[in-house]
């Protein structure tokens, strides 16, 4: 079936249906990379354990918000 042809069956679906369907599409396009999510953990970990070991400084919410 071609894309043109998906698309046209798709439209004779209820509005909910298609939401599902477009969620489904989008979710799949945004797959998390565990080797990035590794290592924005081990990041995190370090800046944590630098605040509170009071070699890294916070920055008040305000002021990053300004």
């Amino acid at each position: 079936m071609s894309n043109k042809e998906i698309l046209k069956q798709a439209m004779k679906l209820k509005p909910e249906e298609r939401f599902l369907i477009i969620e489904g599409l989008i979710k799949s396009l945004d797959e998390p990379d565990k080797k990035i999510d590794s290592i924005w953990i081990e990041e995190a970990e370090k800046r944590l354990k630098a605040y509170r070991t009071g070699k890294l400084k916070g920055v008040p919410m305000e002021k990053v918000f300004r």
